[in-house]
């Protein structure tokens, strides 16, 4: 179902190809369902005015236990995203995995999906990043009543909205992907890793599979979170409403 409409346009690097879906459609769904058929950079996207929703196919050339990594690019690229149209000081941070807060509130995330049936030591055929922001808060309460949660329009991002966010995404992606490409991934698990709220006297890095180990200063033990059980279950997505959790 490709539906285009003229009332936004969108404009993306020529590697991306866009699949617009009208309000009610489910990015993320959609692309995992067409992954195979459309091919790496097609971009899904809902026309909203309350939520940036969009997600991108991926095709890896890495078996899929190392490739689930493309998720850390893709989550230094919607902070990047955010950052480009953040007010000055205005912290963007990520809890891991998957969630991002501005300044402390939750404003959505990113996801990962894959073929249910790959191989983990083949590469898959495709993978999808998905990502949803919350623009403008619709819960017709007062800020404050919420103090976890935010929107852009309430952390002063002006007129950044659905439209801009995407756009600054996907040009974020490409310059991430060419420096993995390039550097290779120990600098983009560094910028991942330095967007994680600090913990006094733990050391941090990303395993070879994309896990996230953990050791005490001073201490022998490592401990391990395991990243492809994280992604199951999106933590910053409630279900029920479709949109990042209050």
């Amino acid at each position: 179902m490709r539906i285009h409409s003229a009332s936004e346009h969108l404009d993306l690097p020529p590697p991306f190809t866009l699949v617009r879906l009208r309000e009610g459609g489910d990015a993320f769904d959609h692309a995992v369902a067409i992954a195979a058929e459309s091919g790496a950079g097609t971009l899904v996207y809902v026309g909203r005015f309350d939520l940036a929703e969009f997600a991108v196919v991926l095709e890896p050339d890495e078996p899929l236990r190392t490739a689930r990594r493309a998720f850390y690019a893709g989550m230094v690229a919607l902070t990047d995203a955010l950052r480009a149209y953040a007010p000055p000081k205005k912290p963007v941070t990520i809890d891991w995995p998957d969630a991002i807060r501005i300044d402390g509130g939750l404003v959505g995330g990113g996801r990962l999906g894959w073929p249910s049936t790959a191989d983990e030591s083949k590469p898959p055929p495709w993978l999808v990043f998905g990502g949803m922001i919350r623009t403008v808060s619709v819960s017709g309460e007062e800020p404050g009543v919420h103090p976890l949660a935010s929107a852009l329009d309430e952390e002063g991002f002006g007129e950044a909205g659905a439209v801009q966010v995407t756009e600054s995404f996907a040009r974020h992606l490409m310059l991430v992907i060419d420096r993995w490409q390039i550097e290779g991934f120990a600098p983009l698990a560094q910028d991942y890793l330095s967007r994680l709220r600090r913990e006094h006297g733990i050391s941090r890095r990303i395993d070879d599979n994309g896990d996230l180990l953990k050791r005490r200063m001073g201490g022998d033990g490592v401990e391990r979170a395991d990243l492809r059980d994280a992604l199951r279950t999106p933590s910053w997505f409630d279900p029920a409403s479709g949109g990042p959790r209050l």
